[in-house]
C-alpha cells in the first residue's frame, strides 16, 4: 500500500494506481474542504447501508474522506466493485489499514460486513484532524491504542507488528493527553497522527482481540461510538490477559508510561469514557452482548478464550 505524508501528495498517489475518476465518499460536513483532485462523482450519505447505490459511482478508485465511517462504506464498495481505495483519514481509528469493513445505517447500527476490499493507498494529513472534537480525538485515539495492545498478545502475533504496536502506543500515550489540553497544536496532532499511523500498521499486521470484540458488540447494537467502547474495555480486557501474556503486558506498560490497565484508564477518561451505565448501556442487556461478543473474530483469537460468562463479568466490571 502506498503511504504518503500531505495532501498535496494526493494527485501523484492516483497516478500511480492509475486512478483517474474517483468517488469522493465524504459527508457533507466536508464538502468546502478544498482537494487536489476532481473526483468523478461524490456520495455524501456517511454512514449508509445503500452500498450497492454507491458502488454504482465508483468509477476507478474511491477516495474516503473522513473517519471509519466514510473508510468503511468506501472499503464497501471496493469490495463490491475492485476500485482501490486512497483513504484521507480525518480522525485517528487506523479503519484504513485492513480489507474488511462494517456497514452502518444512517442510525450508525451494524448491519453487514464483509472484507475484501482493495486497499490502495493512504494520505495523511495532519491539518484534516484540526476539527475534531475532543470526544472523538480521545476515542479514536483509544481505538487506535486498542489495535497496539492487542497485536502484542493476539494469536498470530509477530515481530513486525509488535514494532509498530510499540511504536504506536509510545507516541499516542505521550501525545494524546497534550492534544486534549491543547487541540489546535498541530505539532502535537502531527505526532498523534503518526502514532495512530503505526497503530494501523500493527493492526493491518496481526488481528484483533478481546477488547474489540466487546467494542464491537456494544457498537453495533446501540450505535455508539467505536473509540469510546474501545476505551471502555480495553482496560477489562487487558485484565483478563494478563495472566497469559503477562511480557506482553509488560512491553505494553513500558511503552505507556506506566501500568498498562492503569494508563489505558487514565487516556480513556480524558474524553469522558469510564462507564457503560454512562452511555445508555442497559445492565439487563449485558448477557446478550457477552454471547455476542464471544462469536466475534477478536474473542475467537485473543490468547485466552473467554466464555460468554466470562465477558459478562468483564462488561459488569465496567458496567
Amino acid at each position: 500500500m502506498i503511504v504518503r505524508w500531505g495532501l498535496d501528495t494526493l494527485p501523484d498517489v492516483l497516478d500511480e494506481l492509475r486512478i483517474g475518476r474517483p468517488l469522493l465518499v465524504a459527508s457533507e460536513r466536508w464538502s468546502a474542504q478544498p482537494l487536489p483532485v476532481d473526483p468523478a462523482a461524490r456520495w455524501t450519505e456517511v454512514p449508509t447501508d445503500r452500498v450497492a447505490d454507491a458502488a454504482e459511482l465508483a468509477g476507478d478508485g474511491v477516495v474516503p474522506l473522513g473517519g471509519g465511517s466514510a473508510i468503511d462504506l468506501a472499503k464497501a464498495i471496493s469490495a463490491a466493485t475492485k476500485a482501490p481505495v486512497v483513504s484521507l483519514p480525518t480522525t485517528y481509528s487506523g479503519a484504513e489499514w485492513t480489507t474488511y469493513f462494517g456497514v452502518r445505517d444512517r442510525d450508525r447500527r451494524m448491519r453487514a460486513g464483509g472484507s475484501g476490499a482493495v486497499l490502495g493507498g493512504v494520505v495523511y494529513e495532519p491539518e484534516l484532524t484540526l476539527r475534531l472534537p475532543r470526544a472523538e480525538t480521545v476515542g479514536t485515539a483509544m481505538n487506535a491504542l486498542a489495535h497496539c495492545a492487542e497485536a502484542l498478545y493476539v494469536q498470530g502475533h509477530n515481530d513486525a507488528a509488535d514494532q509498530h504496536a510499540l511504536v504506536g502506543a509510545r507516541l499516542i500515550a505521550e501525545h494524546l493527553p497534550l492534544v486534549a489540553d491543547s487541540p489546535d497544536d498541530l505539532e502535537q496532532r502531527t505526532w498523534l497522527l503518526e502514532g495512530a499511523m503505526h497503530a494501523g500498521e500493527a493492526l493491518g499486521g496481526s488481528m484483533l482481540a478481546l477488547g474489540h470484540a466487546m467494542a464491537q458488540a456494544l457498537g453495533g447494537r446501540y450505535g455508539l461510538p467505536h473509540g469510546a467502547m474501545n476505551a471502555i474495555c480495553l482496560p477489562a480486557a487487558l485484565r483478563f490477559n494478563r495472566e497469559v501474556a503477562p511480557e506482553a503486558l509488560d512491553r505494553l506498560g513500558e511503552a505507556l508510561g506506566g501500568d498498562p490497565v492503569e494508563r489505558t484508564e487514565e487516556l480513556g477518561l480524558l474524553g469522558g469514557f469510564g462507564r457503560l451505565r454512562d452511555v445508555g448501556v442497559p445492565e439487563s442487556d449485558l448477557a446478550e452482548l457477552a454471547e455476542a461478543a464471544a462469536g466475534r473474530a477478536g474473542a475467537k483469537a485473543n490468547p485466552r478464550p473467554a466464555s460468554p460468562e466470562q465477558i459478562e463479568e468483564l462488561l459488569r466490571s465496567v458496567w
